[in-house]
């Protein structure tokens, strides 16, 4: 416990409660979950849908709760609460995920300007620029449902969030190697459904996951 950085927050240190939670006082597990509530629904609100983002991050600490006797105390209970985080996510995904069909039809008017726009540009610096438009954000959830838990969570950390490889290896619990090929592939994935997306007719795709090295 001595290894765990001392706690910035008013009360009890991490380890103390911790310790409390062990030892059967299981309401003192509500002071962890009030110190690292803004942490939890934080990274949960990235990640899953506004009207699912209660129901996931409840079961984020759930986990943490049940778990909890797993954490080494080797490093801030805050690190260990957000792979928790990130894995409840990538869960929810997993879950959701099967098989999807996404019309182009469901798109608004603009949204279907702005990918012939985006269709048209040559350059990635380009292309970045223009991803960053609001009429992207409705296109993405449309892309983004098409690909595997697994890609849409490595795509969301290293290329939506800007996280470095090495820290989103460490939250999705991969090695680094494996987050940099899945990372290259599912941008490359993500622009081809963009792409389809002009096809009047349905694009339907039944995902394969690919086990995480």
């Amino acid at each position: 416990m001595s290894n765990s950085p001392p706690c910035l927050c008013d009360g009890p240190h991490d380890s103390e409660i911790i310790s409390r939670v062990l030892g059967g006082d299981a309401n003192a597990f509500e002071i962890l979950v009030h110190r690292y509530s803004r942490l939890v629904f934080g990274i949960v609100g990235k990640h899953i849908p506004r009207d699912r983002v209660d129901e996931v991050a409840q079961d984020v600490f759930v986990e943490g709760f049940r778990s909890l006797n797993s954490f080494s105390q080797k490093g801030p209970f805050g690190h260990w609460m957000a792979k928790i985080a990130v894995r409840c996510c990538y869960d929810f995904w997993r879950k959701r995920y099967r098989k999807k069909e996404v019309l182009v039809s469901d798109l608004s008017p603009d949204t279907q300007d702005w990918i012939d726009n985006l269709l048209a540009v040559q350059s990635n610096e380009t292309f970045e620029r223009e991803a960053e438009a609001a009429e992207a954000i409705e296109v993405l959830e449309h892309a983004l449902c098409k690909l595997s838990a697994e890609d849409r969570m490595v795509l969301t950390l290293v290329h939506l969030e800007g996280l470095p490889v090495k820290e989103a290896a460490v939250l999705l619990g991969w090695s680094t190697t494996a987050v940099k090929v899945r990372a290259h592939r599912s941008r490359k994935k993500l622009r081809r459904i963009i792409l389809e997306l002009q096809d009047v007719a349905p694009v339907t795709e039944e995902v394969i996951y690919e086990k995480p090295q």
